[in-house]
Parts: structure tokens; sequence; C-alpha cells
């Protein structure tokens, strides 16, 4: 008993809702002007225009308001336009020389074409204090439809030369349901279509170049018509050159100031370096939160702050190695020692080589007077008596060429030791700090005008 009642009371409440909406209908057309009445009678906004006579084209014209915002992490911008439609109704000719402009609301009673804007990520109608629409008609049957939109569209951005970097987005306009056997879609005035750009002030780009494009888009459901604005983005670059370059340049300099400060000043030099280290890492992680934190994006200001953070690590490793040099070297004179040794060793070895040549020269001397002398002398000749070792020059062994070659050799090779240990060696700690006072500077203004030419016009 209680569910059969239920669905009466049900039944009874739509009834009296779809009574209430006719009569509302009534009533709306009983208060319509005669002339729209006119047109409305044997109306039906199900049907386009020219539903058996070919297709209905729509012009399009844009006018761009504001771009509020466009952000790097999201990959997108967010643009109020107002987006105006043209086309022709036969159904809606009427007699007369001027427009008729109608409550916006009427819209519910016009066939109007079902455009979207794709990427659209969000969208929405104005409608304070009323819906910003607006209709009007013309005698030949002409329909104007206006709309005030604020919408989020997707921009895909190529931040490798972040920031300086140029970003091309479009806005991409295309009928839902009707395909190009339907409907055709043209812009209203070419490249003209679209204003409002020329007096749009951004924070971080100025607009550089904008065009418009006539294409089809191809889905499984068939061939739909689609209109593209396209628009060129460049970043204005003064903004992070105040805000991350020249900071991260100053710290650069400040870790130079540890070449000047004597190395036994071991809690100053320590303190300029860690504290510019913790600085420039401080500076690397806020350069990075407006940028999406994860993709695949090696950006010029990543690479600025890299080589900048090497720089400030490396005075900091520079003072580590002239520092324990100077450990090693407390003073000149040991520097000083250790070159002489290193020249004693060098002459010692020059008097070994010297001594092995001579006793190999002699020995060949020897044998070549002996190849030369008489017959009868080299097979002992009577009243010659060969000399004894105790009475003239002891005998010299005799040295074989190949152990004389292969000692050369080996001592050559122990000389290039030697030599290359002595240009590793540091005489004097001071000097480190002296060559990096002109090394450090060259090679950072060196590599500055490589990332400045590189990335400003390649």
């Amino acid at each position: 008993m209680t569910f059969a009642s239920s669905l009466f009371a049900l039944l009874f409440i739509s009834r009296f809702l779809e009574n209430s909406l006719l009569s509302a209908e009534v009533k709306e057309g009983e208060i319509l002007p005669p002339t729209i009445q006119k047109l409305m009678k044997g109306y039906n906004k199900y049907l386009r225009p020219f539903f058996d006579n070919g297709p209905v084209t729509v012009g399009m014209s844009l006018d761009i308001a504001s771009i509020d915002t466009i952000s790097e992490i999201n990959m997108d911008y967010t643009a109020t336009i107002f987006l105006r439609q043209r086309w022709t109704d036969e159904r809606l000719v009427f007699e007369g020389n001027k427009s008729l402009s109608l409550d916006g609301r009427l819209v519910e009673l016009l066939w109007v074409p079902d455009t979207f804007i794709v990427d659209s990520k969000k969208s929405f109608l104005h409608d304070i204090t009323v819906e910003n629409r607006l209709i009007r008609i013309f005698p030949n049957g002409t329909v104007l439809y206006a709309l005030r939109i604020t919408t989020t569209v997707a921009c895909n951005m190529d931040l490798t030369k972040y920031p300086m970097d140029k970003q091309t987005c479009t806005l991409q306009l295309e009928s839902w349901g009707y395909n190009v056997n339907d409907v055709m879609f043209y812009w209203a005035r070419g490249n003209e279509s679209v204003s409002g750009l020329d007096t749009l002030r951004l924070a971080q780009y100025t607009v550089e170049d904008h065009y418009t494009s006539v294409s089809e888009a191809v889905y499984e459901t068939g061939n739909y018509p689609r209109l593209v604005f396209h628009f060129e983005l460049k970043r204005s670059i003064l903004y992070f050159i105040l805000e991350t370059y020249v900071p991260s340049s100053l710290l650069v300099v400040l870790s130079w100031v540890s070449f000047w400060i004597s190395q036994s000043s071991v809690p100053a030099r320590i303190c300029i370096g860690v504290t510019t280290v913790l600085t420039m890492t401080t500076l690397m992680m806020g350069a990075r939160t407006s940028l999406p934190n994860a993709n695949c994006f090696i950006k010029a200001i990543d690479v600025y702050l890299g080589i900048c953070f090497s720089f400030i690590f490396g005075a900091l490793i520079e003072y580590a190695v002239a520092h324990f040099c100077t450990l090693h070297h407390p003073d000149c004179n040991n520097a000083l020692m250790y070159g002489h040794h290193m020249h004693d060793c060098e002459e010692e070895m020059n008097g070994i080589v010297t001594t092995i040549a001579s006793n190999s020269s002699r020995v060949k001397r020897r044998k070549d007077s002996l190849a030369s002398a008489p017959p009868s002398t080299a097979a002992g000749e009577p009243g010659l008596v060969p000399s004894s070792p105790t009475t003239s020059e002891a005998k010299t062994p005799e040295v074989p060429p190949e152990l004389f070659s292969r000692c050369a050799k080996n001592i050559s090779v122990l000389r290039k030791i030697l030599r290359s240990i002595n240009c590793c060696h540091v005489e004097n700690p001071h000097y480190i700090d002296n060559y990096s006072r002109l090394t450090f500077p060259l090679s950072f203004v060196f590599i500055n005008l490589l990332y400045w030419t590189y990335y400003l016009y390649f």
C-alpha cells in the first residue's frame, strides 16, 4: 500500500511540472514581439540551416580580452576571450533594413553551432549580471552569436632554453557533432580575425607573432572542421637577470676573494668557501620552484647555475690543495732543497749514462786496435811480452751492445718519470693563489661568452 501511494505521488508531481513548463513556454511566446513570433512559427531548433542543401558555413572571429596566467608547471594558459560566430539561417529572413538584437536567453529558441575549444582543461561562461551572450539577427537571415568565455587551455612547452625561450601556443575551435558535410568553419577576416593582442600586456612575455589557419580534425567518426589560432610568446629575460643571473655571478666573484687572503687564515677562507657554496645551493633550489619538478628538460638556467656552482666549489677545492701543499712544504727553503735534490738525481743519471758510454767506446777502440795489428804480433812474435794487468791498465770488461741499449732505454724512461714528478710538484704553494687569481676570472668570462652566444643566437 505504501509503495503504490509513493508511485502515485511521483507521477502526480512529474505531471504537474510538465504542465508548468508548457504553460511557461506559452506565456513566453505570448510576450514575444510579432516579428519574432512570426520567425519562430514553424522553426525547429534541432535542425541546422540548409539541412538538405549542403553544409552551413560559420565564420569565426576572436577578441582576446586578457591572458591571465601562463603556467610552466601545468603547461597551460588561462585567457578570457570574446568568441563571435556568424552564419546564415534562411528560416530567419524577415522584411526590413534593421537588425534585431535579442536577449541572450532567447538563444535557447535558435539553432547554434556546437563549437568547443580543443585542449581546454576547464572553461566557463560569464554570467554576471546575466549570461554574457549576444544574439543579433539581420534581415537576410544572418545570425551573430557572441560569447564571453574564460578558458584554461593546454600548451606544450619546450623549456630547454628557459628563460630565453619562445613558446608557441594555440587556441583551437572545432565542431563537436557536425562533420565537414554539415558545417564548415572559416575565419571571418583571415589573420585579422583575432584582435586584442597588440594592446595586451603580460608579466613575463611579449607577443611576437600570431596567425590563423584552417584544418580538419580526423577521428574515427569522421572529419570535423577546425580553426586554429597560433600565437608566439617570447619570455622577458630582465627579471631573471636581476633575480638569478646577477646574484649567482656575484657569488662566484665573492668566492674569488679567498685568493687574496693569506693561506694561514684558515677560518676566513673556509668560511667564505662554505658560505658561498650554501648560498648558491639555496639559489639553485629557489630558481626551480616555479618549474616542473619532474621533467626531462635541462634548462638554460640550470646550466648557468651549474657553471656558477662549479666555480664556487672549485675555489673551495683550490684552497684545500694549496693548504695541503703548504703543510708538506712549510717554507721556501724546503722547496729549494727539493729542487736541488731533483737536479742532483738527474745529474747522477747523466753520469751513469756517460760512464757506460765511455766504457763501451774504450772496448770498441781496443777491439779495433787488435784487429788492425800485424799478424806476427797477433800470433805472438818473440821478444814481445804481453803486458800484465798488474803493470798496465786493468782490463775493462766487455759490455754487450744489447745490454747497453736496454740500460739506456730504462734510464731514459726513469728520467721522464722524474721530470713529470718535478712538473707536478709545487715549489711554492703561494703560486697556486697567484695562478688562480688569473685563471678563474678568465675562465669564467670565456664560459659566459660561450653560454650567452649559444642560447641567444642558436
